[in-house]
């Protein structure tokens, strides 16, 4: 029964050091970041839809405010969403979701445009470093690396041609 307890304790200790590890990875630390930094652009994109694209499209539209577009369910209709909210009224905000929508698409189209730049710039970086010339070869008979000006392999000292 004390080997069991030993395993189980051990497999415990191996399991939170398999934890801390997977914690202190670069890969979690870089993802938090950009999670917390998206959460921020989130907001920047927020605000670009509902202070600037939206009154644009409100003019283009005729005066339109999408945020007083709904349906109230209640039979009851009110002159703005906020007075349906203060009234207690069940409402279907289709404004407030194509706003929402809108906010994705333009997140979506930001985050490409970035992708997509990222993408190209290490291209570059690959193409640079593609055409650098070599400076080792491989030995035919070991198959070890050898620099490419020698004449003899030092791991199996065949000649080379």
């Amino acid at each position: 029964m004390t080997d069991k307890v030993k395993s189980v304790t051990s497999k415990g200790k191996g399991l939170a050091n398999e934890f801390r590890e997977f914690i202190m990875r670069g890969n979690v630390l870089d993802m938090a970041v950009g999670v917390i930094i998206g959460g921020a652009f989130q907001k920047i994109i927020s605000s670009l839809v509902d202070d600037i694209i939206m009154p644009v499209i409100s003019i283009i539209t005729g005066g339109i405010d999408f945020n007083n577009m709904f349906v109230c369910l209640d039979g009851n209709s009110y002159v703005t969403l906020e007075a349906a909210k203060e009234a207690g009224a069940v409402t279907l905000n289709y404004g407030t979701f194509i706003t929402v929508v809108i906010n994705f698409l333009l997140m979506a189209i930001v985050i490409f445009a970035l992708v997509k730049i990222m993408n190209s710039v290490s291209a570059k970086f690959e193409k640079e470093k593609a055409e650098e010339p070599a400076t080792t070869k491989i030995c035919p008979r070991c198959k070890s690396e050898i620099n490419i000006e020698a004449t003899r392999c030092p791991h199996c000292t065949s000649e080379l041609s």
